[in-house]
């Protein structure tokens, strides 16, 4: 049975966003493995840290000469290369056989999370202007679809700890990474079966083949006007190579448009969301949960987040990017205050009761008991006075396995219903809101003359205030304590309300063609 037009652009775009898939894989697998690499590999804080947050270093790598290829090969070229790093990632970081191994297997991995801002890109240069939210919204549900399906795949195998004989603590995570290549595997093999973008066939002077792909995914009547529309757009802007993009993405006509793009990049990496998806079962460790709890809880982060971004898909067309973005802003503001309410009152009591449990449970680690016996009788009214003590009695080998046990005997005046109600109205905000809309509100805003450039620019500026985030979080926990880390998110959410409720623009139901002439030329 032939396919129909909006059939065909909904496969090409779910095989674009199956990046966002792997990407989503990987997110959820490093969150379980940090705790058990950490231990293998004797990791500091700084360390910790940076395990997570090359890969973004690597993503600010690809981000430079991202355009540069796309424009020169094609968007789905690109993305079939980057299908091919995502497996060698996941091959070097499954093996690695140290902490440099490993961070290099991550750098790798994080030239290719350019896959999402590619994936928008093509999605937003193939999708109709009135579907073409939903489209590029499908990215933001990828991700989610596999945080979900690792988060499930990693509980299970922390339960099977030491019911199966060769799973250990100190093994585990190589499982969880290793896993990823099946993934890799099934992408590269369906993007070679997308038609490149045919915006950028025009913008090559290849219009037949443009037609051919047009008559793809529109209908036979609108092939001849689609055509023709870009066709005028691209000949009123002069082609421009790389430099002579950058040039004109910051000129004085695109001034409006790049501080709305600029702004939205921020406020979407630091509000938090890294923190939380990389770190969830260090997140849920905080509020007094066991390991295993941890990891369930990362199943209902996966939950929450993926029915979030349905709940977009469904809705970005109908309410507009603007009102969602602004509403989900708002519910940031109240969830990150909601935490730190939660955490704030939080001490910790190592009472008769929580020394002789956790005697028992440190034993079962190979842990020194004495050490805890030690602490017999000892208050510590916040978090961080707990984790600078706890850092004087136990090694680095020692400490990440056994902080989640100290905290979840000993925590007490914790508000833990406030604090999951933040941490899962956080999650659902994101993702109804400034999670996919940003990357929606991207593919739009941006002329096709400089698009090639601009898209990786923003994210560029994403990624930056990302990695600042899960790069330090470990550290901030350390040092300035869960509840100050959650009210800062939530002033930066206040701040990027304000900025988003006055300068962003609706473009719903526009072509990319009518809001370039809108915003890009006044």
């Amino acid at each position: 049975m032939e396919k129909s037009p909006n059939q065909r652009v909904t496969q090409y775009s779910l095989i674009a966003a199956f990046g966002g898939f792997v990407f989503g894989l990987d997110a959820a697998n490093i969150s379980g493995a940090v705790r058990f690499v950490s231990s293998l590999f004797e990791l500091d804080s700084i360390q910790q840290g940076t395990v997570v947050g090359c890969a973004l270093l690597g993503v600010i790598v690809a981000l430079l000469f991202t355009g540069t290829l796309c424009d020169k090969f094609g968007r789905s070229r690109v993305l079939l290369g980057i299908g091919l790093t995502y497996s060698l990632s996941s091959l070097l970081s499954a093996t690695a056989l140290n902490y440099e191994m490993l961070i290099v297997g991550r750098f790798i991995g994080g030239v290719a999370f350019a896959s999402i801002t590619v994936s928008a890109m093509y999605i937003g240069e193939i999708a109709p202007a009135a579907q073409r939210g939903k489209f590029v919204s499908i990215n933001q549900f990828m991700i989610g679809l596999g945080l979900l399906l690792a988060f499930i795949v990693n509980y299970f195998l922390v339960k099977l700890i030491g019911d199966i004989g060769w799973l250990t603590n100190d093994n585990v995570w190589r499982v969880m990474l290793g896993a990823e290549l099946i993934a890799n595997a099934i992408w590269v093999g369906l993007l070679l079966t997308i038609p490149e973008s045919p915006r950028w066939l025009i913008k090559q002077g290849r219009k037949e083949e443009a037609k051919a792909v047009f008559n793809l995914i529109a209908p036979a009547d609108q092939v001849e006007t689609l055509s023709a529309q870009v066709e005028k757009s691209l000949e009123q802007d002069t082609k421009l190579d790389t430099l002579g993009q950058l040039k004109s993405l910051f000129s004085k006509r695109m001034r409006f448009v790049l501080f709305i793009a600029v702004s939205y990049a921020i406020v979407q990496g630091a509000t938090g969301m890294n923190a939380v998806l990389f770190f969830a079962p260090m997140v849920f460790e905080q509020v007094g949960m066991s390991v295993e709890d941890t990891f369930m809880q990362t199943i209902t982060t996966g939950v929450v987040g993926l029915l979030a971004t349905l709940i977009a898909i469904g809705f970005v067309e109908k309410l507009g990017r603007r009102f969602l973005t602004v509403a989900g802003l708002v519910l940031v503001v109240v969830a990150h205050t909601s935490t730190y309410i939660g955490f704030e009152q939080a001490n910790f009591v190592f009472s008769d009761n929580a020394v002789e449990v956790l005697s028992v449970e440190l034993n079962q680690e190979g842990v020194d008991t004495a050490k805890i016996e030690s602490l017999r009788g000892a208050t510590f009214d916040n978090d961080v006075a707990l984790k600078q003590k706890l850092k004087e009695l136990f090694n680095k080998k020692e400490l990440p396995i056994v902080s989640g046990p100290i905290i979840n005997e000993t925590i007490q005046g914790i508000n833990a219903p406030l604090v999951l109600f933040g941490i899962f109205a956080f999650l659902a905000a994101f993702n109804l809101s400034i999670g996919p809309i940003m990357w929606v509100v991207f593919s739009e805003i941006f002329p096709n003359s400089v698009r090639s450039v601009a898209l990786p620019v923003a994210a560029l500026v994403q990624t930056i205030s990302s990695w600042s985030i899960q790069q330090f979080f470990p550290w901030q926990l350390d040092n300035l304590g869960v509840a100050s880390i959650f009210m800062l998110y939530a002033i930066i959410g206040a701040v990027g309300l304000v900025v988003m409720y006055f300068a962003l623009p609706e473009t719903k139901g526009k072509t990319i063609e009518d809001i370039e002439q809108e915003y890009a030329r006044a």
